[in-house]
Protein backbone atom coordinates (compact mmCIF):
# COMPACT_ATOMS: atom_id res chain seq x y z
CA UNK A 1 0.00 0.00 0.00
CA UNK A 2 1.41 3.58 -0.54
CA UNK A 3 2.70 4.63 2.61
CA UNK A 4 2.38 8.51 1.40
CA UNK A 5 -1.30 7.97 0.60
CA UNK A 6 -1.88 6.16 3.68
CA UNK A 7 -0.35 9.28 5.39
CA UNK A 8 -2.66 11.61 3.69
CA UNK A 9 -5.71 9.29 4.37
CA UNK A 10 -4.07 8.87 8.30
CA UNK A 11 -4.09 13.22 8.62
CA UNK A 12 -7.41 13.30 6.96
CA UNK A 13 -8.97 10.98 9.59
CA UNK A 14 -7.99 12.71 12.36
CA UNK A 15 -8.84 16.29 11.05
CA UNK A 16 -12.39 14.52 10.38
CA UNK A 17 -13.05 13.27 13.74
CA UNK A 18 -14.01 9.85 12.47
CA UNK A 19 -13.49 7.56 9.67
CA UNK A 20 -16.86 8.08 7.97
CA UNK A 21 -16.56 11.75 7.67
CA UNK A 22 -12.94 11.69 6.12
CA UNK A 23 -14.38 9.14 3.79
CA UNK A 24 -16.97 11.77 2.56
CA UNK A 25 -13.83 14.18 2.41
CA UNK A 26 -11.52 11.53 0.15
CA UNK A 27 -14.33 10.12 -1.74
CA UNK A 28 -13.84 6.99 -0.57
CA UNK A 29 -14.95 4.14 1.49
CA UNK A 30 -15.22 4.01 5.43
CA UNK A 31 -13.76 0.60 4.92
CA UNK A 32 -11.02 1.91 2.81
CA UNK A 33 -10.27 4.55 4.92
CA UNK A 34 -9.90 2.14 8.12
CA UNK A 35 -7.75 -0.36 6.12
CA UNK A 36 -5.32 2.53 4.58
CA UNK A 37 -4.74 3.18 8.61
CA UNK A 38 -4.55 -0.44 9.85
CA UNK A 39 -1.96 -0.38 6.79
CA UNK A 40 -0.15 2.44 8.71
CA UNK A 41 -0.46 0.60 12.76
CA UNK A 42 0.75 -2.53 10.97
CA UNK A 43 3.68 -1.09 9.21
CA UNK A 44 4.52 0.85 12.69
CA UNK A 45 3.65 -2.43 14.87
CA UNK A 46 1.40 0.51 16.80
CA UNK A 47 -1.68 1.48 17.81
CA UNK A 48 -2.17 5.14 16.24
CA UNK A 49 -6.25 5.46 16.96
CA UNK A 50 -8.27 4.00 19.71
CA UNK A 51 -11.90 3.50 18.21
CA UNK A 52 -14.91 2.96 19.55
CA UNK A 53 -18.25 3.01 18.17
CA UNK A 54 -19.09 6.87 19.53
CA UNK A 55 -15.46 7.99 19.39
CA UNK A 56 -11.87 7.75 18.21
CA UNK A 57 -8.96 9.35 20.14
CA UNK A 58 -5.30 8.97 19.06
CA UNK A 59 -2.70 7.55 21.15
CA UNK A 60 0.67 9.31 22.36
CA UNK A 61 2.42 7.97 19.52
CA UNK A 62 -0.27 8.57 17.36
CA UNK A 63 -0.26 12.30 18.04
CA UNK A 64 3.41 12.19 17.59
CA UNK A 65 2.73 10.58 14.10
CA UNK A 66 0.61 12.78 13.39
CA UNK A 67 2.14 15.84 13.51
CA UNK A 68 5.42 15.00 11.73
CA UNK A 69 2.55 13.28 8.65
CA UNK A 70 1.46 16.95 8.51
CA UNK A 71 4.90 18.41 8.36
CA UNK A 72 5.73 15.87 5.41
CA UNK A 73 2.67 16.82 3.61
CA UNK A 74 3.00 20.45 3.88
CA UNK A 75 6.52 19.79 2.56
CA UNK A 76 5.42 17.42 -0.18
CA UNK A 77 3.28 20.24 -0.92
CA UNK A 78 5.48 22.72 -1.12
CA UNK A 79 7.73 20.67 -3.56
CA UNK A 80 4.51 20.44 -5.83
CA UNK A 81 4.03 24.25 -5.88
CA UNK A 82 7.85 25.13 -6.92
CA UNK A 83 7.24 22.54 -10.10
CA UNK A 84 3.52 24.43 -11.12
CA UNK A 85 5.37 27.40 -10.65
CA UNK A 86 8.39 26.71 -12.37
CA UNK A 87 5.99 25.77 -15.13
CA UNK A 88 4.36 29.28 -14.96
CA UNK A 89 4.50 31.64 -17.01
CA UNK A 90 5.01 34.58 -14.80
CA UNK A 91 2.50 37.82 -14.54
CA UNK A 92 2.17 40.88 -12.42
CA UNK A 93 3.75 43.39 -10.87
CA UNK A 94 7.60 43.30 -9.11
CA UNK A 95 8.53 45.67 -6.76
CA UNK A 96 12.50 45.76 -6.57
CA UNK A 97 14.65 48.05 -4.59
CA UNK A 98 18.14 49.47 -5.76
CA UNK A 99 20.95 51.72 -5.25
CA UNK A 100 21.12 54.45 -7.51
CA UNK A 101 24.08 53.93 -9.72
CA UNK A 102 23.69 50.50 -10.12
CA UNK A 103 20.15 50.41 -10.32
CA UNK A 104 19.87 53.49 -13.03
CA UNK A 105 22.28 51.51 -15.44
CA UNK A 106 23.13 47.65 -15.54
CA UNK A 107 19.71 47.21 -13.54
CA UNK A 108 17.89 49.17 -15.42
CA UNK A 109 19.13 47.27 -18.87
CA UNK A 110 18.21 44.01 -17.03
CA UNK A 111 14.61 44.90 -15.97
CA UNK A 112 13.73 46.49 -19.63
CA UNK A 113 14.79 43.31 -21.03
CA UNK A 114 13.28 40.90 -18.36
CA UNK A 115 10.00 42.58 -19.31
CA UNK A 116 10.30 42.14 -23.35
CA UNK A 117 10.93 38.79 -22.86
CA UNK A 118 7.84 38.35 -20.36
CA UNK A 119 5.16 40.64 -21.64
CA UNK A 120 2.68 39.81 -19.02
CA UNK A 121 5.27 41.10 -15.76
CA UNK A 122 5.20 44.89 -14.81
CA UNK A 123 8.41 45.94 -13.05
CA UNK A 124 8.56 48.91 -10.27
CA UNK A 125 12.07 49.79 -9.95
CA UNK A 126 12.63 51.98 -6.62
CA UNK A 127 16.38 53.25 -6.65
CA UNK A 128 17.61 54.60 -3.77
CA UNK A 129 20.43 54.30 -1.44
CA UNK A 130 18.63 54.18 1.31
CA UNK A 131 18.77 50.42 3.00
CA UNK A 132 14.84 49.65 2.79
CA UNK A 133 12.92 47.21 4.85
CA UNK A 134 12.02 44.68 2.10
CA UNK A 135 8.75 43.34 4.53
CA UNK A 136 7.73 46.40 5.40
CA UNK A 137 8.19 48.24 1.71
CA UNK A 138 6.42 45.24 -0.04
CA UNK A 139 9.65 44.81 -1.55
CA UNK A 140 10.16 41.53 -3.41
CA UNK A 141 13.73 41.33 -4.27
CA UNK A 142 16.50 43.57 -3.23
CA UNK A 143 19.74 44.66 -4.47
CA UNK A 144 22.26 45.42 -1.66
CA UNK A 145 25.81 46.86 -1.46
CA UNK A 146 27.57 46.02 1.38
CA UNK A 147 27.26 43.85 4.15
CA UNK A 148 24.35 42.41 3.17
CA UNK A 149 23.32 40.87 6.92
CA UNK A 150 23.61 44.66 8.47
CA UNK A 151 19.87 44.96 9.82
CA UNK A 152 18.13 42.68 7.62
CA UNK A 153 15.71 40.15 8.88
CA UNK A 154 16.36 36.62 9.62
CA UNK A 155 13.77 35.36 7.06
CA UNK A 156 15.74 36.85 3.91
CA UNK A 157 17.72 34.96 1.85
CA UNK A 158 20.98 37.05 0.54
CA UNK A 159 22.54 35.68 -2.73
CA UNK A 160 26.13 37.08 -3.71
CA UNK A 161 26.69 38.81 -6.57
CA UNK A 162 29.57 40.27 -7.93
CA UNK A 163 31.31 42.48 -6.35
CA UNK A 164 30.53 46.31 -6.77
CA UNK A 165 33.99 47.53 -9.07
CA UNK A 166 34.27 51.73 -9.34
CA UNK A 167 37.14 52.76 -11.56
CA UNK A 168 38.54 56.28 -11.35
CA UNK A 169 38.85 58.37 -15.10
CA UNK A 170 38.49 62.09 -16.35
CA UNK A 171 38.06 63.14 -19.77
CA UNK A 172 40.78 63.34 -22.25
CA UNK A 173 40.27 67.34 -22.22
CA UNK A 174 40.65 67.86 -18.70
CA UNK A 175 43.83 65.08 -18.58
CA UNK A 176 45.99 66.96 -21.59
CA UNK A 177 45.08 70.30 -19.54
CA UNK A 178 45.88 68.99 -15.57
CA UNK A 179 47.78 66.26 -16.46
CA UNK A 180 47.49 62.37 -15.44
CA UNK A 181 48.09 61.33 -11.83
CA UNK A 182 50.53 58.63 -11.26
CA UNK A 183 49.98 57.87 -7.59
CA UNK A 184 46.95 58.30 -5.51
CA UNK A 185 48.31 60.82 -3.34
CA UNK A 186 48.62 63.16 -6.44
CA UNK A 187 44.45 63.41 -6.50
CA UNK A 188 44.51 65.49 -3.75
CA UNK A 189 45.89 68.35 -6.47
CA UNK A 190 43.12 67.52 -8.97
CA UNK A 191 39.45 68.98 -8.58
CA UNK A 192 37.30 65.83 -7.91
CA UNK A 193 33.85 65.10 -8.30
CA UNK A 194 32.16 64.10 -5.46
CA UNK A 195 29.09 61.36 -4.29
CA UNK A 196 26.64 62.89 -1.94
CA UNK A 197 24.52 59.97 0.14
CA UNK A 198 21.10 60.35 1.37
CA UNK A 199 22.28 61.35 4.43
CA UNK A 200 24.25 64.68 2.81
CA UNK A 201 27.30 62.48 3.50
CA UNK A 202 29.71 63.46 0.81
CA UNK A 203 31.65 59.99 -0.36
CA UNK A 204 35.58 62.10 -0.49
CA UNK A 205 37.83 59.53 0.97
CA UNK A 206 39.03 57.27 -2.11
CA UNK A 207 40.77 54.21 -1.72
CA UNK A 208 42.55 52.56 -3.82
CA UNK A 209 45.04 49.00 -3.53
CA UNK A 210 47.92 47.89 -5.23
CA UNK A 211 48.91 44.12 -4.30
CA UNK A 212 49.08 43.88 -0.62
CA UNK A 213 48.74 47.94 -0.33
CA UNK A 214 46.01 50.27 0.36
CA UNK A 215 46.12 53.93 0.09
CA UNK A 216 43.47 56.02 1.33
CA UNK A 217 43.42 59.52 -0.35
CA UNK A 218 40.79 62.50 1.24
CA UNK A 219 39.93 64.08 -2.20
CA UNK A 220 38.75 67.97 -2.86
CA UNK A 221 35.16 67.77 -4.18
CA UNK A 222 34.63 71.18 -5.77
CA UNK A 223 31.79 69.42 -7.05
CA UNK A 224 29.47 67.41 -5.21
CA UNK A 225 26.54 65.24 -7.05
CA UNK A 226 23.65 63.14 -5.56
CA UNK A 227 23.38 61.18 -8.84
CA UNK A 228 25.57 59.20 -10.57
CA UNK A 229 24.34 60.24 -14.09
CA UNK A 230 25.19 63.74 -13.39
CA UNK A 231 28.43 63.02 -11.92
CA UNK A 232 29.04 61.47 -15.08
CA UNK A 233 27.80 64.53 -17.31
CA UNK A 234 30.50 66.78 -15.34
CA UNK A 235 33.08 64.60 -15.73
CA UNK A 236 32.63 64.01 -19.97
CA UNK A 237 32.48 68.39 -19.78
CA UNK A 238 36.07 67.99 -17.93
CA UNK A 239 34.92 69.15 -14.28
CA UNK A 240 37.57 67.09 -12.79
CA UNK A 241 38.53 63.21 -11.83
CA UNK A 242 35.17 60.93 -11.21
CA UNK A 243 35.17 57.66 -9.20
CA UNK A 244 31.99 55.53 -10.10
CA UNK A 245 30.88 52.37 -10.80
CA UNK A 246 32.44 50.50 -13.83
CA UNK A 247 28.93 49.81 -15.27
CA UNK A 248 28.09 53.38 -15.50
CA UNK A 249 31.41 54.38 -17.15
CA UNK A 250 32.09 51.51 -19.39
CA UNK A 251 30.58 52.74 -22.43
CA UNK A 252 32.58 55.95 -22.13
CA UNK A 253 35.83 54.30 -21.16
CA UNK A 254 35.41 51.43 -24.57
CA UNK A 255 34.27 54.78 -26.96
CA UNK A 256 37.20 56.96 -25.52
CA UNK A 257 35.11 59.44 -23.68
CA UNK A 258 36.71 59.02 -20.78
CA UNK A 259 40.16 57.46 -20.04
CA UNK A 260 40.95 55.58 -17.16
CA UNK A 261 43.08 57.27 -14.27
CA UNK A 262 45.57 54.87 -12.47
CA UNK A 263 45.18 51.87 -14.06
CA UNK A 264 47.67 50.09 -11.94
CA UNK A 265 45.96 50.49 -8.71
CA UNK A 266 42.47 48.93 -8.16
CA UNK A 267 39.56 50.93 -7.40
CA UNK A 268 37.20 50.57 -4.13
CA UNK A 269 35.65 47.32 -4.42
CA UNK A 270 32.14 46.35 -2.10
CA UNK A 271 29.83 42.88 -1.91
CA UNK A 272 26.96 43.05 -3.52
CA UNK A 273 23.85 40.45 -2.91
CA UNK A 274 19.90 39.77 -4.31
CA UNK A 275 17.59 39.84 -1.13
CA UNK A 276 14.25 38.09 -1.03
CA UNK A 277 12.01 36.49 1.27
CA UNK A 278 13.22 33.39 2.37
CA UNK A 279 9.70 31.86 1.27
CA UNK A 280 9.43 27.88 -0.80
CA UNK A 281 6.47 29.15 -2.65
CA UNK A 282 7.90 32.28 -4.41
CA UNK A 283 5.47 33.20 -7.74
CA UNK A 284 6.61 32.36 -11.04
CA UNK A 285 7.61 36.33 -11.41
CA UNK A 286 9.82 36.33 -8.80
CA UNK A 287 11.48 33.12 -9.36
CA UNK A 288 12.61 33.76 -12.82
CA UNK A 289 13.66 36.99 -11.61
CA UNK A 290 16.17 35.72 -9.35
CA UNK A 291 16.87 33.09 -11.62
CA UNK A 292 17.76 35.31 -14.52
CA UNK A 293 19.56 38.01 -12.30
CA UNK A 294 21.69 35.61 -10.52
CA UNK A 295 22.94 34.49 -14.16
CA UNK A 296 23.51 38.10 -15.29
CA UNK A 297 25.26 39.61 -11.92
CA UNK A 298 26.30 36.29 -10.11
CA UNK A 299 29.85 35.78 -9.17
Amino acid sequence: MDRFRAMEVFVAAVDAGSFAAASARLEMTPQMVARYVQALEARLHATLLTRTTRRQSLTELGQQYYERCVLVLKEAAAADALAQQALAEPHGQLRISAPQQFGSQSLTDFAVAFMQRYPQVEVDLRLSDQVVNLLDDGIEAAFRIGDAAVGDSASLIARPLRPFRMVACASPDYLAAAGMPQHPADLTQHPCIGFVFWNRKVFNEWVFTQGQQRFAVRVDCRLQVNSGHAQLRAALQGAGILLAADDLIRDDLNAGRLHRVLPDYEGPTRPMHLLYAADRQRTAKLKRFVDEAMQAFGE
